[in-house]
């Protein structure tokens, strides 16, 4: 057997944990932009984005598990949940270790979410967007993968995350959002001037 096949498989389970991160990102993001359509109806779409969530964990803890087996750094359960504690670059670790809170945070909020408030349950969710952060910046740190195809990943990947920031913020679901809002204001200044109408036909009778 190889001797470094815990490492290899530690460097592997990492890639792929970031990749389904990322991908589980994207995906709520094109859910919640509305780029798939006003209103999604497919109950898959919103289980894909749940299950890649939910396989983005396993990933993690295994890839924290075969980084524990591994003698090449002998990492302690301290190592790998308590930041600046590993002695093997404990400022690159420590950008992972604080991914992984914000990651668990994420998926019991929405394991939660029907027995927790909405408004809170959305603010953790929006913490996915630090979970990709901060695990790219542990990836590019930590990984002895970061070449020039991981670069170019990392730029791609970006670039999908900021396309869909741009979607919400100009795209379908904005425009919807602001002719809601403005409806209940036309509402009232049409009920104004009708009561306005009214009241001067009282006063001229």
């Amino acid at each position: 057997m190889n001797p470094h096949i815990w490492w290899y498989t530690a460097r592997a389970t990492g890639i792929v944990a970031w990749v389904l991160a990322l991908s589980s990102i994207l995906w709520g993001m094109a859910l919640s932009s509305r780029a798939l359509g006003p209103r999604p109806k497919a109950p898959w779409l919103l289980d894909l984005h749940r299950f890649l969530g939910g396989l983005t964990v396993l990933f993690v803890f295994a890839h924290i598990g075969v980084l524990m087996a591994d003698s090449y750094v002998n990492f302690t359960p301290a190592d790998v949940l308590v930041p600046f504690h590993s002695h093997w670059k404990p400022d690159a670790v420590a950008w992972g270790i604080a991914a992984l809170y914000f990651l668990v945070a994420v998926e019991v909020t929405s394991l939660l979410r029907s027995s927790i408030r909405k408004g809170l349950w959305k603010a953790v969710h929006f913490t996915s967007y630090l979970v990709y952060v901060l695990a790219t910046i542990h990836f590019l740190a930590a990984g002895t993968d970061n070449g020039p195809a991981s670069r170019v990943a990392i730029i791609v990947s970006l670039g999908l995350v900021l396309f869909f920031l741009a979607y919400v913020a100009v795209g379908p679901g904005r425009a919807a959002s602001v002719k809601r809002q403005a409806a209940p204001r036309r509402a009232t200044r049409a009920g104004s001037t009708t009561a306005a109408r009214e009241t001067e036909g009282v006063g001229a009778s």
